[in-house]
Parts: structure tokens; C-alpha cells; sequence
């Protein structure tokens, strides 16, 4: 490209022609032609024109100043468009090569010992480009509803095409299966079959299911029957973002056999909302609850209003607002949150914590006016 913006600035400057003063007619200065070539061309171009035109050298030597210019007027639009969709169509390969492909990867492990490194590197001795990205670490160890969450959670912000590899398998070793999917949003899932795909499945729905039995795909001559995310899921994970054949990894199952979790789901009716607090969000200790923000909007709140509601056999009245600040520090408050749900928070303190609370506990809302 630099090439050609230098002969763009070279035309600008009015360095472009080296046609002979004969001619009457403009070449480029660079390797488009030879010059003695251009030369012999047009002395015999500018000739015929001066036979057909009655011209006099003279004449014709008064005339190039005017062609070179009519030349340049004709030709530097085109080259200006050319330039552009060079640089544009070098561009866009650029962008499209610059990004690696992503595997994102979730384990409950923690980071206290060398499990998650080890993965890694499997994946990188597999697919040394590979970009890995941590959607978490600290999940509740255990806890695949917490893994299902997160999913649900990050995997909208990601382009089809992602890999994610979750290990949080309290069942490794035993007849669980481990298995790839990929869902209808064109993003492949690498994870053991024990209901972690749940949620992603009701809002994106599921493709295709193969169980992992492909040992060429997985390390090691014997496996581990406690790590699996080192022999399998990580190695696995890294030949489908690599661009192998995922349906290889083994048989098809059926999306219907797929594991999944019982969820209560929020019920809304003319007394008021049933619902759950299904989490705790992180270190802060606000309540996560499977009642979305329309309806709870369906009660009939308005910010600013204090709503009253049941956690377990607590009873409390607690003001709806728009942020933590909104009240006190120290004082309750209930939102919602950055995933579209109902929460429950202490401004600056743990709601847990302060009133106790330990999910799963059942929650309830009064209608407004009730």
C-alpha cells in the first residue's frame, strides 16, 4: 500500500509524468513501463495525432501541457478509487487474520494450585496461537448451577465460532459423560454432560451433541480418573478451536438425553411473585434471584417505593431504587441487576452476610397495594 500512496502524492505534487516533451502524453513514473518503451509509444501515438490534426511539432509541443492535464484530470479519480478499495480490501484480511481463535474456559478449581496452567498448556501445545480467555476459576466448587449461570451469563458476548471449555464435574470419573456440543448460535461447548449446558440450551438452543470417546483426541496413554479437564476437556476444547471436525470426537446423542437441571421457575399471579434466590454475586454477597425485572415490573413498583417481601421467614420492607448509592451505606436495597434480574444488596456490606442468607431460599413479593 505505501507504494501506492506514494504515486498518489507524487501525482498530487506533479512529480507523476516522465512522458517525453514530444508526446503529449502522461505515464506513470514507476514500474508500469520501460521508459524507452513509453517514449517510442507515444512519439508514434503523438505523430498520428499531429498527421490527423494538421499540428506542427511547435503546436503539439504548446498542446502537451494541456493533454498532461486533461490526463490527470481523467486518471486521478481512478486512481484515488483504486487506492481506496486496495486499502480497504487489505484492510478487511487484516482484521480477519488479526484475531486468534478464542477458547474461553471455566473451572471451579481455584488458582491456589497448578490444575488451571496445566490445562492451559495442553491447549497451547495443541494450538500455540489459541487465545484463551478466563471466563472464572473461583465457581462455587461443585456447583454446576453456578456454572450454568456464568455460560448463560458470558456467552452472548461472544461471536459464533468460540470454544468453551467448563470443567465442573463433581461426578469426574464416574458414568457421567463428557461431551461436545454446539449450539444453534454457532458456539461449541467442550464439558462434561451433568447439566451445565441448561440454561444456554433454553435461550439458544442446542444443534448437535457427540459423546467424547475419540483417545486420539484426548493425552496420555492412561487417563486419569480425577482430571479430566488436563486429559480431556482441555485437549478436546483445543482441537475443535484449532478447526478439526468436531462431530469426530465420538458418537451422536441425542439433544433430548441431554442432562439437565431442575429449575423452579419464578411464578407471578394477582397475590404477588413466587420466586427463589437462586445465588450469591461473587464476593459482595448480593442475592441472585430467577425472577426477571419484567415481571417483577408486572407487581406494580415504581422506584423509590418500599416493597414488601419474604426471604425464607424473614419479613422486610425494602426500597426498590436504580443503584447501590441510592441509599445509605449500610442499608438494603433491591434492583435490578446487569443481567435483567431481580436483586437484593446491602449498599457497600453483604446482604448474605448481614440478614444470613444461604441459596436456595424461597422468596416471595406482594402485589402492589395487596
Amino acid at each position: 500500500m505505501s507504494v501506492f500512496w506514494q504515486d498518489l502524492a507524487a501525482v498530487s505534487s506533479g512529480q507523476w509524468s516522465v512522458a517525453s516533451q514530444n508526446t503529449g502524453f502522461c505515464w506513470p513514473a514507476g514500474d508500469f513501463m520501460d521508459f524507452s518503451v513509453r517514449e517510442t509509444v507515444g512519439d508514434r501515438m503523438a505523430a498520428a495525432s499531429a498527421v490527423t490534426h494538421g499540428l506542427t511539432p511547435a503546436s503539439l509541443f504548446s498542446l502537451n501541457g494541456t493533454i498532461e492535464r486533461r490526463a490527470l484530470r481523467f486518471l486521478l479519480p481512478a486512481i484515488v478509487l483504486l487506492v481506496i478499495m486496495l486499502f480497504v480490501s487489505t484492510m478487511a484480511g487484516a482484521q480477519a487474520g488479526k484475531y486468534p481463535q478464542t477458547i474461553v474456559f471455566m473451572t471451579d478449581f481455584g488458582v491456589v494450585d497448578d490444575s488451571v496452567a496445566i490445562c492451559r498448556g495442553v491447549m497451547y501445545s495443541i494450538m500455540p496461537e489459541v487465545r484463551i480467555v478466563d471466563l472464572s476459576h473461583e465457581v462455587t466448587p461443585f456447583s454446576i448451577l453456578d456454572g450454568a449461570r456464568f455460560l448463560y451469563g458470558a456467552t452472548p458476548y461472544y461471536p459464533a465460532g468460540t470454544v468453551f471449555v467448563v470443567v465442573i464435574d463433581p461426578t469426574v470419573g464416574s458414568t457421567r459423560k463428557a461431551i461436545a456440543a454446539k449450539s444453534k448460535r454457532g458456539q461449541y461447548f467442550v464439558l462434561p454432560d451433568n447439566g451445565l449446558l441448561t440454561l444456554v440450551e433454553q435461550r439458544d438452543g442446542i444443534e448437535g451433541v457427540h459423546e467424547i470417546t475419540n483417545t486420539d483426541w484426548m493425552i496420555g496413554t492412561k487417563l486419569s480418573s480425577t482430571f479430566h479437564g488436563r486429559d480431556i476437556f482441555s485437549p478436546v476444547g483445543a482441537h475443535v478451536a484449532r478447526g478439526e471436525d468436531w462431530t469426530k470426537v465420538g458418537p451422536e446423542m441425542a439433544v433430548g438425553a441431554l442432562v439437565r437441571l431442575e429449575l423452579k421457575a419464578a411464578r407471578v399471579d394477582d397475590r404477588g411473585a413466587t420466586a427463589e434466590v437462586i445465588a450469591t454475586d461473587g464476593p459482595f454477597g448480593n442475592l441472585v434471584t430467577n425472577l426477571d425485572a419484567e415481571d417483577f415490573l408486572k407487581l406494580g413498583y415504581q422506584r423509590g417505593q418500599e416493597v414488601p417481601v419474604r426471604i425464607g421467614g424473614r419479613e422486610m420492607k425494602i426500597k426498590f431504587v436504580r443503584t447501590f448509592s441510592d441509599v445509605a451505606v449500610g442499608q438494603p436495597l433491591l434492583y435490578i441487576d446487569s443481567r435483567g434480574h431481580f436483586a437484593l444488596a446491602v449498599n457497600q456490606g453483604s446482604f448474605a452476610a448481614v440478614y444470613g442468607v444461604k441459596p436456595p431460599v424461597e422468596l416471595w413479593i406482594a402485589r402492589a397495594g395487596k
